[in-house]
């Protein structure tokens, strides 16, 4: 796709998860829970609220056209504030000093007074129907000459367990929006300046890792298209992707309108009672349903069946607009007969609305008022095909795909956080703020000053476990044993189903100290390391993995191999050596080096093939 021609303009809004100690707006820890541990629950209902200006968000305004009763889970180390029914306490100094830190590496400006301001969500993720979040620094730049337009902090929203129940214990870690303007022009650009932000926020040594702890929002917009927020990227490698078919959506999209716009199509707006035609239907679905309307799609027929992402279509876009009132969605003549619905029911239908071979006809079926709310949904997103691509925010689908979530949010969304005061940052604050070695510039440090090839230099650099090799070197651990132990070893063992997390730091480097005092092996690391998470004392999973042979002990083992395997030593000569180490490693089971054992038994080797 040649994406220049298309005019493909992208921006990235980054939302990280900041690694302090208490929450953003209250003491409690920023401790994620297993949802079994939860102390207790209870259930809200939330509603839109006017801004200042007397509006609804149509965001916000989606959200309410079904009723929904949502579930919360508490636990011991949540408190009052996440319940809602506390005010909020002043802004996590902590976290602002390291949202600012941020913004300084990013070479941005700092707001002066930073006020708090609430943000309209009612899809449940918070309990009080608003996100906080303030507004920190502006105008940061990107390596492509791009803009960082704002950084803010805020509150991050409570964990979605399943369905409408969600888990209180992620809501209010503080995390750093970033959001940048729509510099970007591939997919892949898209992709290296995500790579660069989230390089950038982990050299602070701050956040948090793990899935779900960084997500990408992208904003994408073709010529002749509209803008896109495609919510919760949370794998970079899924960025390109969604760009790629983000771009390919709308381009098909523009093309139905101009195939619309050349039939004279049209939507008709008042749906239409068919609940009489299938009175002896043999579709399931429809016989359940207490109403059937149907949408007439004059002009439309080949093109809500038309595929504008691989496996969705527009029929599916219009299904998902329904599906906000409570539907689970919708069928269309373009896929019909099918779903038990029969080709004589099909011409009925037809007849009944007066429809030729050139229109389509979308049915849904609920009970009266769920399919009164979908059809008008149909009507409403079948307009919108009308002018091509409609300004959405959409979801993430596993495969790179989207999926309608809402109307783009618009200014009526914010407001001011009245229980928080404003919080002044001087230039003494700023002046005096350090900024952290990027990844990037460590990983060179890491080859040149302690000698790992570039490779292993930028892996270890941007491992999780970086703090882990840092201080296993300034332990005086060799940089190659612990790089190898933690990139490789640590792997390992977890791939044969061994709980590195229940490996302490202090025990890890106390192996890799016993290993360097030639007390164990190298080879003996990843079963020492096993018993190690299974509990077992350093110095017993040592005695048990790898019991010390002396290297006269070690000698006389490999004297007593070689002269056993005479014969076949005299015939393979030095291509004897790597069976034969073979044969004396599962001898001493991880007790003696390799190198030792390599050199002893080259040497007993050209022994015996003198004699």
């Amino acid at each position: 796709m040649d994406y220049e021609k298309i005019g493909l303009l992208a921006g990235i809004e980054i939302h990280q998860q900041l690694d302090t100690k208490e929450k953003l707006f209250c003491r409690c820890p920023t401790l994620l829970r297993k949802t079994e541990e939860h102390s207790g629950e209870y259930h809200r209902y939330l509603r839109a609220t006017e801004s200042e200006m007397g509006e609804i968000d149509d965001a916000a305004r989606e959200e309410m056209k079904s009723e929904r009763k949502f579930t919360y889970y508490t636990y011991d180390s949540t408190c009052l504030v996440e319940n809602d029914e506390e005010p909020p306490a002043p802004l996590n100094q902590e976290a602002l000093v390291l949202s600012l830190t941020i913004a300084k590496m990013f070479g941005m400006t700092p707001i002066e007074q930073v006020n708090t301001m609430r943000k309209l969500v009612i899809d449940g993720s918070n309990t009080s129907g608003f996100q906080r979040t303030a507004l920190i620094a502006i105008n940061g730049t990107l390596p492509n000459g791009g803009k960082i337009e704002t950084l803010c902090l805020e509150e991050e929203a409570a964990q979605r367990v399943e369905g409408e129940t969600f888990s209180l214990d992620r809501l209010g870690i503080p995390l750093v929006e970033i959001t940048t303007s729509p510099c970007m022009h591939t997919p892949e650009e898209v992709r290296e300046m995500a790579g660069y932000l989230g390089m950038v926020l982990r050299s602070t040594g701050k956040v948090k890792r793990g899935l779900g702890t960084i997500r990408q929002d992208v904003n994408i917009s073709i010529k002749g298209g509209a803008r896109i927020e495609v919510k919760g990227v949370q794998e970079l490698d899924l960025v390109a992707d969604v760009v790629k078919r983000e771009a390919e959506r709308q381009q098909n999209l523009i093309m139905i309108r101009d195939k619309l716009v050349s039939r004279r199509a049209s939507v008709q707006p008042d749906p239409v009672d068919v609940t009489g035609l299938f009175a002896g239907t043999g579709s399931a679905i429809l016989k359940k349903a207490k109403k059937i309307l149907a949408v007439r799609l004059d002009g439309f027929s080949g093109l809500v069946g038309y595929e504008i992402q691989p496996g969705r279509r527009l029929g599916t876009e219009m299904s998902d607009y329904a599906k906000k009132c409570g539907v689970g969605g919708i069928f269309h003549t373009d896929e019909l007969p099918a779903y038990g619905i029969t080709t004589e029911e099909v011409n009925a239908l037809h007849r009944s609305l007066g429809t030729t071979e050139n229109d389509c006809i979308v049915l849904v079926a609920a009970t009266p008022k769920q399919a009164q709310c979908a059809a008008l949904q149909v009507v409403k997103r079948a307009r919108l095909a009308l002018d091509g691509v409609p300004e959405e925010t959409r979801k993430m689908l596993p495969e790179g795909n989207t999926a309608y979530m809402r109307p783009l949010p618009g200014a009526a969304r914010m407001y001011p956080e009245t229980d928080v005061l404003p919080v002044i940052v001087g230039e003494s604050v700023w002046d005096i703020i350090a900024l952290p070695e990027l990844l990037t510039a460590r990983a060179r440090r890491f080859s040149t000053e302690l000698g790992l090839d570039d490779g292993m230099a930028r892996q270890i650099a941007f491992s999780e476990r970086l703090p882990l090799f840092e201080r296993s070197v300034s332990e005086g651990i060799n940089p190659t044993l612990a790089a190898r132990t933690i990139l490789g070893t640590l792997k390992e063992i977890q791939r044969d189903g061994a709980d590195v997390s229940m490996i302490p730091d202090d025990r890890f480097i106390e192996v890799l100290h016993e290993v360097e005092s030639g007390k164990a092996a190298k080879e003996a690391i990843p079963e020492i390391l096993k018993m190690i998470a299974k509990g077992t004392g350093t110095q017993e999973a040592i005695k048990k993995c790898a019991p010390s042979v002396s290297r006269e002990q070690l000698h006389a083992i490999i004297t007593k191999i070689v002269d056993e395997r005479a014969a076949f030593v005299k015939q393979k000569g030095n291509a004897a050596l790597a069976p034969l180490m073979g044969v004396v490693m599962a001898e001493v089971r991880g007790s003696s080096d390799g190198k030792v054992v390599s050199e002893l038994l080259r040497k007993e080797i050209e022994r015996v093939c003198n004699s």
